[in-house]
């Protein structure tokens, strides 16, 4: 969090509306985008294909969220699903959503959702004595890997 935080201070504004607003799509990892909402890789991930499922609009209130966002919300979190066991067969999942710094957002201005994948044996000593994750593929790599899976239509095998 401290990582996060500190990044978070470097530069003004909301990654998560300016980023989209920008259309360099690839640059900053944006994998699929829809008229509410878009998923996009964690540039500070928990774990390698770790993605963040957010609103284009700037709410940190998820009771303020409209209900065509929270339906593409939803929707892109069943797609980001479906992807990363395609392209990265993890055993399970974490979905969650962190609403307040009290709650542990690192971003508690814009209201978003974590899909961590997750296998047998990820969690090690070096993220609590070392203060270090050990992230075994660059997040080009993973864009590179998970970003066709998006282009799939809903509902094929392939997305």
């Amino acid at each position: 969090m401290e990582y996060i935080r500190a990044a978070q201070h470097e530069t003004e504004g909301c990654f998560l509306c300016d980023e989209p607003a920008a259309g360099e799509d690839e640059r900053y990892f944006i994998l699929a985008r829809g008229d509410a909402a878009y998923v996009v890789l964690n540039i500070y991930p928990y774990n390698p294909g770790h993605l963040l499922v957010a609103p284009y609009r700037h709410t940190a209130d998820l009771e303020d969220l409209r209900d065509d966002e929270t339906l593409e919300m939803g929707r892109l979190l069943g797609r980001a699903v479906a992807a990363l066991k395609e392209g990265m067969q993890p055993h399970g999942f974490n979905l969650g959503m962190n609403l307040s710094h009290m709650a542990g957002a690192g971003i508690p201005d814009h209201v978003h959702w974590h899909v961590v994948p997750r296998w047998g044996g990820d969690t090690n000593f070096m993220p609590i004595l070392g203060e270090t994750r050990v992230l075994p593929e660059l997040l080009e790599d993973t864009y590179a890997r998970l970003r066709p899976l998006f282009d799939a239509p809903a509902g094929s095998p392939s997305g």
